[in-house]
């Protein structure tokens, strides 16, 4: 089946693809070309401030935090996430923003085979984990004092699925929408006492990632998951929820007993600045959004109208973060559970998603146009993008464009180093990419999750091609599109 709009690779030249960008009504910035290291705006230095530890790192790319799926089901690392993060240490970018989705208490995974932080052994195994990324970068790129390695911590809410028995959500309210879709009996929803728990599951977490050697720990409040459902909890009573004070009242509690607890760990957030209402498959399988009640008020950073945007939201919320000594946020979108064109823009579908309802550049533009407003209305933070996979040959000019207007002071590559982590090096040395390593976006790394099946780039990455699990997955996706 042919896509509903062009792909990135069919562009030739930049003049061609500004030119689709026009046709689009979409601004986007694109430089003729990247700059190589040492004079590219890429290249620059960017201190993270006092709240993410006084650190320095030495270029303007991050390695995103992505939720693996391939830990033991205990949540230890496996062979697999060590050599994910060991191709992390090798990318060249010299901020790495979580490594990846780590639960603070095995009921908080979104998967069964999620890593966890609830004990000691699970510390020690994170710090092993570490100490194999920072050695891949001192091999590769011969120093790791401008290289600044975080951890990101969840609770998966209403998403948690933690073992193989099927989903067990955690609420922060009950969804107008999304309601709907929870399994049959519905799920609980966490009272102020289960939250004020698990601020302390977090704050221990936070220690054992700073005993482990991270820099900082971020207190992920995007996609869905219970930080994020926190913030859009405008009906919930007590102490979470309600006004703009008490939507925030998890963020924090957990930030100051981070403080208390463990001072030198920097602190960080993944903030989804802006959300739409759920989003499912119409007739013909484009996405369409879903009946809600207007005005829609549980998009956390949306107008009322359940499809556009308003980031006083997260401007506010910006400040909240100040407040408590966090300068350094990561800003994306959505959730990939039910608005994945705006999270996570891409031509091709997950098996559980559904055909992207605008050209993917669109969702690009918006997540680009998000994160510069914020800098611009709050130039003190240390804003790190997202997006940015789905412009494959334009990313790095569109990296240069943004970075050198001030637009963003670090661009976040995640599924992208999936399939091609030395990027960001090749990139800032001048070379060209190399054109096979380059994510399509196809969303097998989603799909093959979401199947039960260990997370990777079977398209891509020859070590995932010779597994069995690419047969499964074959076949998984041929029953989909013939209806099995």
């Amino acid at each position: 089946m042919s896509p509903l709009h062009p792909q990135v690779r069919s562009f030739k030249g930049v003049d061609a693809f500004r030119a689709h960008l026009d046709e689009l009504g979409v601004d986007l910035p694109v430089a003729d070309g990247v700059t190589p290291a040492p004079e590219g705006p890429l290249a620059r230095p960017l201190a993270l401030g006092a709240g993410a530890g006084g650190k320095t790192v030495g270029n303007r790319f991050s390695v995103l935090p992505m939720e693996g799926w391939d830990a033991t089901t205990d949540g230890l690392p496996s062979e697999l996430v060590e050599r994910r993060w060991e191709r992390f240490g090798r990318s060249g970018a010299k901020l790495v923003w979580g490594g990846e989705a780590v639960a603070v208490r095995p009921d908080g995974r979104a998967n069964p085979r999620q890593l966890c932080l609830h004990t000691d052994a699970h510390g020690e195994a994170l710090a092993g984990l570490r100490r194999r990324l920072v050695a891949a970068h001192e091999a590769r790129h011969a120093t790791t004092e401008d290289l600044v390695v975080g951890l990101q911590l969840t609770h998966s809410g209403r998403f948690a699925r933690p073992d193989e028995d099927g989903p067990r959500p955690l609420l922060a309210y009950r969804h107008p929408v999304l309601d709907h879709r929870l399994p049959d009996g519905g799920a609980p929803v966490l009272d102020d006492d289960a939250l004020d728990e698990l601020v302390a599951d977090y704050v221990a977490a936070a220690r054992r990632a700073a005993e482990a050697g991270f820099d900082f720990v971020d207190i992920k409040a995007c996609h869905g998951y219970l930080g994020h459902e926190l913030l859009s909890a405008v009906d919930r009573p007590g102490r979470y929820g309600g006004t703009l004070e008490g939507r925030t009242h998890f963020l924090r509690a957990v930030a100051e007993g981070v403080a208390a607890a463990v001072p030198a760990l920097g602190l960080a957030v993944r903030l989804s600045a802006f959300d739409l209402v759920p989003f499912r498959p119409g007739p013909d399988g484009t996405g369409e959004p879903e009946p809600c009640p207007h005005p829609y008020r549980h998009a956390f950073g949306g107008d009322g109208t359940g499809t556009g945007v308003d980031l006083s939201d997260a401007v506010a919320v910006l400040d909240v973060l100040a407040g408590v000594g966090i300068t350094l946020v990561c800003v994306t979108a959505g959730s990939p559970y039910y608005t994945p064109h705006v999270q996570r823009p891409a031509l091709f579908p997950p098996s559980d998603g559904y055909k992207p309802p605008e050209d993917p550049l669109v969702g690009v533009a918006r997540l680009v146009a998000a994160a510069a407003e914020l800098k611009r209305r709050r130039p003190g933070t240390v804003l790190v993008g997202s997006g940015y996979s789905y412009l494959q040959e334009w990313l790095g000019p569109v990296a240069e464009a943004v970075v050198a207007g001030g637009m963003v002071d670090s661009v976040g590559l995640g599924r992208m180093v999936l399939s091609y982590p030395e990027l960001p090096a090749d990139l800032l040395a001048g070379r060209p990419p190399e054109r096979r390593q380059v994510c399509r976006t196809f969303s097998d790394c989603t799909t093959a999750p979401r199947a039960g099946l260990v997370s990777g780039c079977y398209p891509l990455d020859d070590y995932y091609k010779e597994r069995p699990e690419r047969v499964a997955l074959a076949r998984v996706k041929r029953e989909l599109r013939t209806g099995g």
